[in-house]
């Protein structure tokens, strides 16, 4: 069809802004955020997701229905559970897109980490290339301090497995890390704590560990392996 008059070709410009705009209204939720980051880990099924965002059920199934009509999310059925997942890296791009953008354009996001986080004044951060670097060497121990599901969907090469909820696991590893041995500790990403508690704690047993600065999302999206 041929648009011919000025009028005609303005509303079907707004209907096609329009467009555009259902992805960012899907996104319009801190908790549907939430949920693109969490399973930007790995699939999920809804009990699971509603206990990370610590939501309801019926609550975390509304907002999955949304991004499902935005064509954010997909999903799996497997016997009586269905599992979500992004619908595609694209979805992922645009998560960390948005959390880049706000870090750089809102001022209030260094503030409301800090509340969320505390002070991460005395944790050293290891970048990804240097990481690579450290990798290929074969001088550090790497831990991955997410649930063991995430894991299990994804982690870095020879990361070890150390749950946010089973810190007492590193006192069963420690004994085989040298004295001199590195740790570097990672998440889901720069705003993730369970990288710190996993520092922290290695810190009041005397031991050094940095924290990657992202997460495997990251480290995917910029053509990294990932072991399974």
């Amino acid at each position: 069809m041929t648009l011919t008059t000025t009028s005609e070709r303005r509303e079907a410009k707004d209907d096609l802004f329009e467009g555009f705009a259902i992805i960012a209204q899907a996104l319009a939720s801190g908790r549907r955020v939430e949920i693109v980051e969490v399973l930007a880990q790995g699939e999920r099924t809804v009990e699971e997701i509603a206990e990370v965002i610590g939501q309801s059920v019926a609550n975390t199934s509304h907002h999955l229905r949304t991004l499902a009509r935005a064509g954010l999310v997909s999903t799996r059925r497997e016997g009586t559970h269905i599992h979500y997942r992004v619908s595609s890296d694209g979805v992922v791009d645009v998560w960390l897109g948005i959390r880049r953008l706000a870090t750089d354009q809102l001022h209030a996001i260094e503030e409301l980490a800090r509340n969320y986080l505390g002070d991460r004044d005395g944790l050293e951060v290891v970048g990804r290339s240097e990481l690579e670097d450290r990798l290929r060497r074969g001088d550090l121990v790497l831990i991955d301090v997410r649930p063991e599901v995430e894991y299990a969907a994804g982690h870095l090469p020879g990361a070890i497995s150390i749950p946010p909820d089973r810190l007492g696991r590193l006192d069963e590893v420690l004994p085989t890390i040298p004295e001199e041995g590195d740790i570097v500790a990672y998440c889901r990403g720069p705003y993730c704590v369970f990288a710190d508690d996993a520092i922290r704690y290695l810190g009041r047993r005397g031991r050094h560990a940095v924290r990657l600065i992202d997460g495997v999302p990251e480290w995917r999206r910029g053509g990294g392996l990932i072991e399974t």
